[in-house]
């Protein structure tokens, strides 16, 4: 019984630490995209004047929409066409947690 009980309590435990690092991931890929895609792509991924100047598209674009995460996750490790690659100054990690931030924004 005590053995249950302390499976039943870790368990819990696990799934609270689970959830508070999911937060703190999400609100660090919110700190990620504004610092370092927002001014293109905007608040609101729907891009800015000078973004859409510069080719970037809005993240509710149909283009956008049909691509994969993984080529999401290519192209801000990678860059493409004007936009710059984050590789070396966002962990793989990091970028999979702006790719769902940006999942987000539709």
């Amino acid at each position: 019984m005590k053995s249950a009980k302390l499976v039943t309590a870790l368990l819990a435990a696990s799934s609270l630490l689970f959830v508070g690092l999911y937060a703190l991931s999400e609100d660090n890929a919110k700190s990620i995209y504004q610092m370092r895609c927002s001014a293109c792509h905007g608040v609101d991924g729907k891009g800015t004047g000078f973004g859409k100047s510069m080719g970037a598209r809005s993240y509710s674009s149909p283009e956008v929409m049909k691509m994969s995460d993984a080529a999401l996750f290519n192209i801000i490790k990678n860059g493409k066409a004007k936009m710059p690659a984050f590789s070396g100054k966002l962990s793989d990690d990091e970028i999979k947690s702006v790719v769902r931030y940006i999942r987000g924004l539709k």
